[in-house]
């Protein structure tokens, strides 16, 4: 007969507790990229509210846990060549500068194409984002480029010209050569004898300054990371809009290996990361107007007819984009009136009806 003490049945509880399987935390390695530095605001949001947010998540489960090794600035691919990298898999997700990539991605034209609407980062990050689960064509058109659509990032309040010599007028802008970047280069067929040459963030301050061009339209809180007031210190406030210019998305290959429950995540945080780079985008953007000031730049305001005269003289590019989505079997027309309802269900009526012929 066995004698048992409270020693041994501590003993042997412990024994059959350790010999229940346990559960290991797996680790999912991720190599994130952008062309970008880190210093601009939706990569250092990438760092400090995404990552953060996504290990939070997971933590509550402790299911898995992430390996994160982040890799921007260049140092696998430049600026533009982001949609490729995450293609052939240097990067398992990316944000993509979907404005170098008219030809791939038309359908993420869809703000860019409907100029002088609203200047409210939040408003237009939320509507693109809407009109790319109600319609499948922004998510085809990154499936075709071997990449899963997580969501568009607006991370401007609005376009606004910032030129080396002083203008007070849309009229001032004419024989102007004007650096922009992807559909923005439209807006200046509008005005007289206007140039526009393409270019990047990173390059404008150097375009300027070796007077390759006069003029660059970016957005006050970009003025003020990359320090355009250095060479462009004069403002004209034409309040162009906010577009949508960053999607991130996932390798196919590494997506289609993901646990759902790291999926799931991913595409939450992708949501509120979203809203949360959009919301700062516009705290920033009177900071970064007031700042541009203090630095010796002046801002000159364009009138309502100034605007109007200037949006009613451009080609309807808007027609023009909704036409080539028709062409490629997508349903172009009926996203432009839904993404423009959405705008004004927001507040937002442009100063040109964008769906009339």
């Amino acid at each position: 007969m066995k004698n048992w003490t409270k020693r041994s049945l501590m003993g042997a509880a412990l024994a059959s507790v350790m010999a229940l399987p346990v559960v290991a935390e797996e680790t999912i390695s991720a190599i994130v990229i952008d062309g970008y530095p880190d210093r601009a605001l939706w990569v250092k949001e990438f760092t400090n509210f995404f990552i953060p947010e996504v290990d939070k998540r997971l933590a509550e489960s402790g299911n898995y846990k992430m390996n994160w090794q982040e890799n921007y600035g260049g140092s696998i691919v430049k600026p533009k060549g982001v949609l490729e990298g995450v293609q052939l898999g240097l990067g398992d997700i990316g944000i993509v500068t979907t404005i170098f990539h008219s030809s791939k991605l038309p359908s993420q034209g869809i703000s860019g194409s409907t100029p002088f609407v609203a200047s409210d980062a939040r408003a237009v990050a939320k509507a693109v984002d809407e009109i790319a689960r109600e319609y499948p064509a922004m998510q085809n058109e990154f499936a075709a480029q071997n990449q899963v659509y997580l969501a568009t990032g607006v991370v401007l309040d609005t376009y606004q010209m910032f030129c080396s010599e002083p203008v007070e007028k849309v009229a001032d802008l004419e024989g102007r050569k004007i650096a922009g970047a992807g559909l923005n280069l439209r807006y200046l067929e509008g005005i007289k004898d206007a140039a526009g040459v393409r270019g990047g963030l990173t390059d404008f301050y150097n375009m300027v300054q070796t007077g390759l061009v006069d003029c660059v339209m970016i957005w006050p809180e970009a003025s003020k990371t990359f320090k355009i007031v250095e060479v462009a210190p004069y403002m004209l406030k034409a309040d162009l809009g906010a577009v949508n210019t960053k999607t991130v998305t996932v390798n196919a290959d590494y997506w289609a290996n993901l646990p759902d429950e790291v999926k799931d995540v991913l595409q939450a945080v992708a949501i509120d990361y979203r809203d949360h780079v959009a919301g700062i985008a516009m705290d920033r953007a009177a900071a970064s107007r007031d700042a541009f000031v203090e630095a010796g730049g002046s801002i000159i305001e364009i009138s309502d007819e100034d605007r109007a005269a200037w949006a009613n003289a451009m080609p309807n590019v808007a027609q023009e984009w909704a036409a080539t989505l028709n062409e490629n079997g997508e349903q172009g027309t009926d996203m432009l009136a839904a993404y423009l309802g959405k705008l004004q269900d927001a507040g937002f009526t442009g100063v040109r009806d964008w769906t009339a012929e």
